[in-house]
């Protein structure tokens, strides 16, 4: 779930199978930028087999598998992803065993990703999508349930109203093969982290479903404060568990599953990327006090590990507008078709309100969303009240503080987390922020 490969080819097949139980039906939804249908024509199913143009037809399979066909080079510009759906008319997916996605190559059959599905009480999902990055054509994983059926799956992406009832389950398919191990993502975490990344990551889909996010893909980007009066949240493993919960943010919401990060104080300094199966290793070496502790003795860590940051050069104060700065030149430099989200974690102690409201009052014509989370501390400065200042084209900024972030629940955390980001979304596309 989350994991993504490139698609080097024109034409694909997404193959949906199952081994037992109820029948299941597949379909195919062709979305905008915006994760929405233009019209009802964006349905591909059984029962309206092709798009218009053809560039994508469903298709049945030898083994009576459902299927859709998909030529990525006759879909129209307007189309940035296409999205696999299953339903099944006859319960819940729980009773369906071995539910499974495979990406075909269409001209030579070559199996290029297989995705196994446990589904439990949805009665409809979105299996998998193939989107576009940078011009090219990438596969992801997904496996996102709904609790209403197709119908409403569909109105979440725009098809309203909603079908009056969902194209006829096909026919059974035969036994699937050997499920093929997967080698990366979530398949490499530890059992005990692995099954909080999944229950996090359906939390996570819960809170983007609350506010009306489903099917929003954005790039997520994680700021963490190194100051000194952070040393205690450190040593007590706090951050890391901030890490570890954002993760799941970034798995769930990002384009391609890997998070952007920076740690900052007197100056900022940028982390390696956060890969979703490198994740143990990274919070290891990445977050942790032992680097905030040669700083007071002075001494040369004796060796480093690739990439790992000397935390005597990023100092011990709060410049917060120095890691703002950094940000923003990245998402400049490094352009994406896709809204960013920022999740900027500190303790307070903010002293250059100045400086930080004149990058953020810049920034509001970029798209970008900053988030910043206070971790229990005080004096926030402008962060505080920084969303009821006017003058700027739409407010990129949210803020909300916790005493105690480790008390506070996965889901009230989500929720908090991304309540503000729709708004900003939907402000940003209608003030022409967002495209």
């Amino acid at each position: 779930m989350g994991a993504n490969l490139p698609v080097d080819v024109d034409r694909v097949r997404l193959e949906l199978g199952r081994a037992d139980g109820p029948a299941v039906s597949a379909a195919a939804l062709l979305l905008t930028g915006a994760g929405r249908v233009r019209s009802g024509a964006d349905l591909v199913a059984r029962d309206q087999p092709g798009a218009p143009g053809d560039a994508v037809r469903h298709v049945g399979t030898l083994d009576g598998a459902e299927a859709v066909e998909v030529d990525l080079a006759a879909l129209p510009d307007s189309t940035e992803r296409v999205a696999l759906c299953a339903w099944t008319g006859s319960g819940t997916l729980g009773r369906v065993t071995g539910l499974r996605l495979r990406l075909v190559a269409a001209g030579s059959g070559t199996v290029l990703a297989h995705f196994d599905m446990a589904p439990r009480s949805e009665t409809a999902l979105v299996a998998g999508e193939l989107y576009r990055r940078e011009g090219r054509w990438r596969f992801r994983a997904v496996g996102q349930g709904y609790d209403h059926g197709f119908a409403g799956l569909a109105a979440d992406f725009g098809l309203t109203p909603a079908p009056a009832r969902a194209p006829r389950p096909g026919p059974a398919p035969r036994p699937a093969p050997p499920a093929r191990p997967q080698t990366r993502g979530e398949e490499l975490l530890p059992a005990d982290m692995g099954e909080r990344l999944s229950l996090r990551k359906q939390q996570v889909a819960t809170s983007l479903r609350k506010g009306g996010l489903t099917g929003v893909t954005a790039r997520v980007i994680l700021v963490l404060d190194a100051s000194g009066s952070m040393s205690g949240l450190y040593a007590k493993g706090t951050v890391a568990r901030v890490a570890e919960r954002m993760a799941a943010v970034a798995a769930l919401l990002d384009d391609d599953g890997t998070m952007q990060a920076w740690t900052f104080a007197t100056r900022p300094a940028r982390l390696p990327d956060l890969h979703l199966g490198e994740l143990p290793e990274w919070l290891r070496v990445h977050v942790r006090v032992g680097q905030l502790g040669v700083i007071g003795r002075k001494k040369r860590p004796k060796s480093r590990a690739d990439g790992q940051v000397d935390m005597r050069t990023v100092g011990i104060q709060n410049e917060e507008q120095k890691v703002i700065a950094d940000v923003r030149a990245y998402v400049r430099d490094h352009p994406v078709p896709l809204p960013t989200l920022v999740l900027f974690f500190s303790d307070g102690g903010v002293y250059r309100s100045k400086e930080i409201e004149r990058e953020l009052r810049a920034a509001a014509d970029e798209p970008v969303f900053w988030q910043f989370v206070g971790l229990g501390r005080s004096h926030y400065g402008v962060l505080e009240y920084f969303d009821t200042l006017p003058g700027r084209t739409v407010d990129n900024v949210g803020f909300f503080a916790v005493d105690d972030v480790d008390q506070v629940a996965d889901p009230e955390l989500y929720d908090r987390l991304l309540s503000e980001f729709p708004l900003w979304l939907g402000a940003a596309r209608e003030a022409g922020v967002l495209r």
